[in-house]
C-alpha cells in the first residue's frame, strides 16, 4: 500500500459573485494543473435537470452543490490529490466541512474582492448575457445589498484578490505559486 504524500494542497477561492472567484480558479488549476471544484460547475446541470422557480429553490440547488464540491474535495484529499475548490463560501456554514477533510492537507484561501460598483456592473452585464445560465439569478443579486465578504475560519495561508489589473497582481501570483509549491 502506498503511503499518501504530506503534501497535499486545498486553495479556496471565495467571495461574493462578481468579484473574479471563477477566472481566478480557472487560471490557477490551469497553471498548477490541477483539478477545479467550482460550485456553479455542478449547480449548472442541476439546474438543468431539476430547474428552480425561485430564490429558494435555487438556495437549495446552491446546498446541494457545495454537499457535492465537498464530497469531491474529501474524494480527492483521501487520494492525495491537490485541487482548487471555488465558489461563494458562506464561513458561518462551509468551514466544517473543509474541516472534515481528510488529514494532513495545507489549506489557503483568496478572498476575492471588487469596488461595490464594479461588481453591481459586472452582475448586471452577466444578466444580459445570453450565454450565462439564468438560473444564476444574476439581475436579483444586483439589486440585492451585498453582506461584507469574509475569510473561512480555518487555519491557513490568506490571500487577497483586487482583480488582474491591481498592482499587486504579480506578486499576488508568486506568492500562491510559492505556496502551491510547497515553499
Amino acid at each position: 500500500m502506498r503511503k499518501r504524500p504530506t503534501h497535499v494542497r486545498v486553495l479556496l477561492v471565495t467571495g461574493l459573485p462578481g468579484t473574479g472567484k471563477t477566472t481566478l480558479a480557472r487560471l490557477l488549476a490551469r497553471r498548477w494543473s490541477a483539478p477545479l471544484l467550482a460550485k456553479d460547475m455542478i449547480k449548472e446541470p442541476l439546474l438543468d435537470v431539476l430547474g428552480a422557480t425561485d430564490a429558494a429553490a435555487s438556495r437549495r440547488l446552491s446546498d446541494a452543490s457545495f454537499a457535492i464540491l465537498f464530497a469531491l474535495a474529501r474524494e480527492h484529499v483521501a487520494a492525495g490529490v491537490s485541487a482548487v475548490l471555488e465558489g461563494n463560501f458562506r464561513p458561518n456554514e462551509h468551514a466544517a466541512s473543509v474541516l472534515e477533510l481528510p488529514h494532513p492537507f495545507e489549506c489557503a484561501q483568496v478572498l476575492c474582492e471588487a469596488d461595490e460598483a464594479e461588481r453591481v456592473r459586472r452582475l448586471g452585464a452577466r444578466a444580459a448575457d445570453a450565454a450565462r445560465h439564468a438560473g444564476h439569478r444574476d439581475a436579483e443579486q444586483a439589486h440585492a445589498a451585498s453582506r461584507p465578504a469574509e475569510y473561512l475560519s480555518v487555519a491557513g495561508e490568506r490571500f487577497l484578490y483586487a482583480g488582474a489589473e491591481a498592482p499587486d497582481w504579480p506578486e499576488l501570483l508568486e506568492r500562491l505559486d510559492r505556496w502551491w509549491q510547497g515553499g
